[in-house]
């Protein structure tokens, strides 16, 4: 596991190389490269404030007409996008033309190997003034919008189409009414994806600086792209590699009626506590509820982030913040694993976090507790179900589970959760949701020809073991191709993400009770799938645990 783990955290450094390309000299169009004046380390010190790491923005910005350093350096100055770049740790590239004007191909050609060069970046936003807006709204917008987040134009000339995927765009200046219409025809065949939104903006008074500020507000700021299909985003991709990016909504608490409180613990008192290290946790309230809410009334649901992540990063990409928006219930995320700055939780402490919420916020319901998690923090929260199963009605996560063979074949990392489960089995029962990606490379998914102490069959194992079901432990993947057994209520799902990546779904009985419930995202690497999100929470809302007898309840 460690070294899987290992190999996780390793892409995720090259992943933040992004931010630091090398080569970029070969391209003598980018004139200036803009970046945080404090830069944070993959992997290092947690600053609480803001938002994570994950998915910062990239700026392409293409300028009206040529500009040497300093012309671009003013250029940043008058967008006023440095302190953007600090506070959401990303970066900025001002892209000249190939000659004394834009070349649709020559430039596009410049666009691509920008692109390249920095692996695919996921949140790509493009900026075009004047002759760079007639660029981006005739050439870039048609050829690439299915890889951008977000196109900002000022003045220039429109385009006759853009990418069939859409685009969100702020389209501003002379003439913006005009250039808008190509951008809002492509994104109307789209009515399920609210992102796909365009902004019209005709000021011609109005400044850079206000221009951009208000694009980050109603456009820039609301959403990212990635690409996870065929492959796993951190490890890079070339243009149109593997299809259109997914389009994600960009954590806004404030729009979705969340408050986030962070809270910094020390793990000592007394004296030595200014010294010791803390313990950090977010806490994410439907604000409603924050105060008013009758006493064990709100749900729990723990998101646990994956190996050296960011502690943010399950509330900022898993879609469950957006699920509790809906569903109204109370999320908190841990830095379970610790940080330079931050002492780690492991099981005991993440128990004992949960007890104190309880003792600080009466409203919380004690018996609707549940835990997810990504890569190494789907491993935890699929281990605290059962070593914690008296706390938790249901557990689950994404693209991990319990690495090792099963103690039946010898013995293994995963002996003391299997003799757990065989110790509780049939006595205890704690609902379990299992979420991957098919083409996952870090924490492979079974094939046909390799299954066996698979660490997705070994969760499912352990868990019919635990909650007294039928132990299914050979797979027949020619008769049942996608979960290697029959399952019950199967459903395909297709979604609006990327070109329409699929969900395969299922449920594993004990009587008539479904205790586990299966979701295969189709070709898809190793990350969080938003959309499973709410498959995950319609599945574990109908658990609850007796107060007194800890006993599991379902609820149809």
């Amino acid at each position: 596991m460690k070294r899987i783990l290992w190999m996780a955290f390793a892409l995720a450094v090259c992943m933040g190389a992004v931010a630091q390309p090398g080569g970029r000299e070969t391209i003598q169009n980018i004139i200036l490269t803009a970046r945080p004046t404090s830069p944070i380390a993959y992997g290092g010190e947690t600053r609480a404030e803001g938002r994570s790491y994950n998915f910062t923005p990239t700026f392409f910005i293409y300028p009206d007409t040529k500009l040497d350093k300093e012309g671009a350096a003013r250029l940043l100055e008058d967008l006023a996008l440095q302190p953007l770049l600090d506070s959401t740790y990303g970066t900025a590239f001002v892209v000249n033309p190939t000659g004394d004007k834009y070349a649709a191909d020559a430039d596009f050609d410049v666009f691509v190997k920008v692109f390249d060069m920095n692996r695919g970046p996921g949140n790509l936003k493009v900026i075009g003034l004047g002759q760079g807006a007639t660029f981006v709204n005739q050439v870039v917008a048609p050829r690439a919008g299915s890889h951008i987040a977000g196109i900002m134009t000022v003045g220039g000339k429109a385009g006759k189409s853009v990418d069939a995927a859409g685009v969100p765009a702020y389209v501003a200046g002379k003439g913006a009414v005009k250039v808008a219409k190509p951008y809002q025809a492509a994104n109307a065949a789209h009515a399920d994806e609210p992102l796909l939104k365009v902004v019209v903006n005709p000021s011609e008074k109005a400044s850079a600086k206000e221009l951009f500020a208000d694009a980050w507000k109603q456009v820039l700021g609301k959403n990212y792209r990635f690409n996870n299909y065929r492959h796993t985003h951190y490890n890079g991709s070339e243009f149109g590699q593997y299809g259109s990016y997914e389009l994600e909504p960009y954590l806004d608490c404030e729009s979705l009626g969340i408050k986030r409180i962070i809270v910094e613990q020390p793990t000592v008192f007394g004296p030595q506590a200014q010294n010791s290290p803390k313990q950090l946790w977010y806490e994410y309230w439907p604000e409603e509820l924050l105060e008013g809410a009758p006493a064990h009334s709100v749900p729990v649901m723990v998101l646990l982030h994956g190996n050296t992540n960011d502690p943010r990063t399950q509330a900022e990409t898993s879609g469950f913040i957006q699920v509790a928006a809906e569903d109204r219930f109370f999320i908190v995320e841990m830095e379970w694993q610790g940080s330079p700055n931050y002492q780690a939780m492991g099981h005991d402490g993440v128990e004992s976090t949960l007890y104190a919420l309880f003792a600080k916020y009466p409203q919380l319901d004690p018996s609707r507790v549940y835990a997810e998690g990504l890569s190494a923090g789907s491993i935890t929260a699929t281990a605290l179900g059962i070593k914690k199963s008296h706390l938790f009605a249901g557990v689950g996560g994404e693209s991990g589970a319990i690495f090792g063979g099963m103690p039946r074949n010898g013995y293994s990392g995963s002996q003391a959760l299997w003799y757990e489960a065989v110790q509780k089995r049939g006595a205890v029962e704690v609902a379990y949701c299992s979420v991957f990606g098919t083409m996952d490379t870090v924490v492979p998914y079974m094939t046909p020809d390799n299954w066996k102490g698979n660490s997705y069959l070994n969760a499912w194992n352990t868990y019919e073991t635990m909650n007294g079901m039928e132990v299914v432990s050979e797979m027949d993947f020619d008769k049942y191709p996608v979960f290697g057994q029959p399952l019950r209520d199967r459903e395909t799902i297709r979604t609006n993400k990327g070109d329409g990546i699929i969900m395969e779904t299922g449920q594993l009985y004990k009587g008539d009770v479904p205790l586990i419930k299966l979701v295969a995202v189709m070709e898809y690497g190793h990350w969080n799938f938003m959309p499973a999100a709410r498959v995950m929470w319609d599945f574990f809302k109908h658990y609850s645990r007796d107060p007194e007898t800890k006993r599991l309840i379902y609820n149809p």
